[in-house]
């Protein structure tokens, strides 16, 4: 591919993707509302740009044959907080690549647009949404949106629901982790698939106790190689039994699922800032 934009390269996520998408294409444009992310991959350049604004999406869209979406707050807020990025950022992506001209936008999804589902059924891909937050709530909005350009405009989108791409380090992560590397796996599956559609797919690893099934996305080649077995003996020995009536221990959506709405779910829980550094 000739070009590739990457949103949201500052964060955690985006900074284990731009090493390997630099390799997928001739341009790799990373962009984020940070001032500068670094040292830049051969083949990478970095522009500042604010996804509530049309005018710079498209500016830094143009000529792009797909585009990474990755760019948001990732965290509940009050809606008003959320609707510039996470809201109106997706539309502003969507229709600055319908009318670039680019072929697909991969977006980084979340387990929080389906929630608040009990963790006991082991939902698919095609289970209607049931946000836990607003943040959810910007995350079916946006599988809606990718959906309806699709349908309407023959925009392709692959959609992937992330549960927890983080350190493994509480009982619920034994179901929901993601590594680094399947991330980088399912990304790289996402953009080179041939022919995609509208799709979603759970972005999980090979866990024992995923609690979410992939069986309808197979047609991507995505095959998690990791599984958060191996951290099960020291996670199970130091977590206090889980009250079952509990929404954040009950739904799939975990501290999410308990908040209310407006407040952090992230503050719930013992997230590692392990950005890649170079």
């Amino acid at each position: 591919m000739k070009k590739i934009v990457l949103t949201g390269a500052a964060g955690r996520l985006g900074s284990y993707l731009r090493e390997p998408l630099s390799k997928m294409c001739d341009e790799l444009v990373s962009t984020d509302i940070a001032d500068d992310i670094g040292t830049l991959y051969p083949g990478e350049t970095y522009a500042k740009a604010d996804l509530a604004s049309m005018e710079q999406m498209s500016e830094v869209i143009q000529g792009a044959e797909m585009v990474l979406h990755f760019g948001a707050i990732v965290d509940e807020a009050p809606f008003e907080e959320l609707l510039g990025p996470n809201y109106i950022g997706s539309y502003n992506v969507w229709e600055a690549a319908y009318k670039t001209g680019a072929r697909r936008v991969v977006y980084a999804s979340s387990i929080h647009s389906v929630g608040m589902y009990p963790k006991n059924e082991c939902i698919d891909t095609e289970v209607p949404h049931r946000p836990d937050t607003f943040y959810g709530l910007a995350k079916c909005f946006t599988e809606d949106l990718g959906r309806m350009y699709w349908e309407k405009r023959g925009l392709e989108s692959v959609h992937l629901r992330i549960l927890s791409c983080a350190q493994v380090n509480n009982a619920r992560a034994l179901g929901s982790y993601l590594s680094y590397n399947d991330l980088i796996q399912l990304v790289q599956r996402a953009v080179d698939t041939p022919v995609t559609g509208f799709s979603v797919v759970y972005g999980v690893s090979n866990n024992d106790r995923s609690p979410v099934d992939n069986s309808k996305a197979r047609f991507l080649g995505y095959r998690p190689q990791d599984n958060a077995e191996e951290f099960a003996e020291k996670v199970l020995a130091e977590t206090d039994p889980l009250d079952p009536q509990d929404p954040g221990h009950m739904c799939h959506g975990g501290p999410f699922a308990s908040v209310d709405l407006g407040n952090s779910g992230l503050a719930g829980m013992n997230v590692v800032d392990d950005r890649k550094k170079i």
